[in-house]
């Protein structure tokens, strides 16, 4: 699997060189549907995890709020097992496009929920990338396999994250059957299982990040020359600056406010991106970042699922979670960002 971001609509350096020297390169993931082992990266895959080595859970609390019901993992999994299957029957037509009345009653028993869970909550495995597939910002000397889980139930408005970097060589007795927690807070917090096609690209400081004269700069539609953007600002924050989606590395996308500083909790230096965790690879807005084999050949999505969604993840009404670590040492516990 391929997939190319196009060219970016302008070669911003050209009208603004000051961009320059401030170029960093992302690795965009591409997740989509797809199988993996252990010893593949993946989104929502298995992981290469020490037989010997503790399981990481979560201890609480986990807060129902205004939750109505949780389902295990396993419905879920059947909840889209057969959502895939009515819709590979739609071009059949009515009635073969339809439920049928055991995958309704399937729907309605699963949907009937599972009790609260008691703490402490297994973890679900989030990602896994390999240093030969895809570089590893931050990466501590020896480190070739970055693994990230998370508890999926809020803390307080999104799940809580777990960094774990490893040494793939060093692992050889691997753990078949990780526990699974028996319920979780939300479908959106069940990563599907999928395969990553690395690119990398170059990408810019968000707009609220750069200096007062270069904002002044790029928000004058004349200095963009035959270009003209009606929308200078905009236009840069969603086709130049940062790509949307899965991605290592790179700059953070921010809204048109001020920055808030991300620094180590433990030493004070400014964290650097680490991870992003999409819930869609694009958005309206940012489209002109849509693969072009997703424009001649797009990848199928589930009934009722939000456009560039693969992952099935849903994070804070459809942002992305950013996980920033120390440039300092790796070690220190990471940052998380919802944006």
């Amino acid at each position: 699997m391929s997939l190319t971001t196009p060219p970016r609509p302008v070669d911003v350096t050209a009208l603004f060189p000051q961009l320059a020297p401030l170029a960093r390169t992302a690795t965009r993931l591409h997740p989509r549907p797809g199988s993996a082992t252990v010893h593949d990266s993946s989104v929502g895959g298995p992981l290469l995890w020490p037989a010997d080595e503790p399981w990481p859970h979560c201890g609480g609390p986990h807060e129902r709020g205004a939750t109505r019901r949780v389902l295990s993992p396993d419905d879920i999994r059947l909840l889209r097992h057969n959502q895939a299957v009515v819709a590979s029957r739609r071009h059949l037509g009515p009635p073969a496009s339809r439920p049928t009345p055991e995958e309704l009653a399937t729907e309605r028993r699963i949907l009937q929920g599972r009790p609260w869970p008691e703490a402490p909550v297994p973890l679900l495995p989030v990602a896994q990338l390999y240093a030969r597939d895809v570089p590893l910002p931050l990466n501590p000397p020896g480190a070739d396999l970055l693994q990230i889980l998370w508890c999926p139930f809020d803390h307080p408005a999104h799940p809580r994250t777990a960094v774990f970097r490893r040494s793939a060589g060093t692992v050889s007795d691997i753990l078949d059957a990780p526990p699974e927690p028996p319920a979780i807070k939300s479908q959106g917090y069940l990563p599907e299982p999928s395969a990553l096609a690395p690119e990398q690209v170059t990408e810019y400081p968000a707009f609220s990040q750069l200096d007062q004269k270069l904002r002044q700069e790029l928000s004058d539609p004349i200095r963009w020359g035959v270009s003209r953007p009606t929308a200078p600002q905009e236009f840069y924050a969603n086709d130049l600056s940062a790509a949307p989606g899965w991605k290592t590395g790179g700059w953070p996308r921010r809204g048109m406010t001020d920055p808030v500083p991300r620094r180590c909790p433990e030493c004070g230096t400014e964290t650097l991106p680490l991870l992003t965790i999409a819930t869609v690879e694009w958005d309206a807005d940012s489209d002109s970042w849509a693969p072009e084999e997703e424009r001649t050949n797009p990848t199928p999505l589930l009934p009722g699922t939000p456009p560039a969604n693969y992952t099935l993840i849903g994070i804070a009404g459809g942002s992305s979670l950013q996980l920033h670590a120390c440039p300092t040492d790796p070690s220190h516990p990471h940052i998380e960002l919802v944006q």
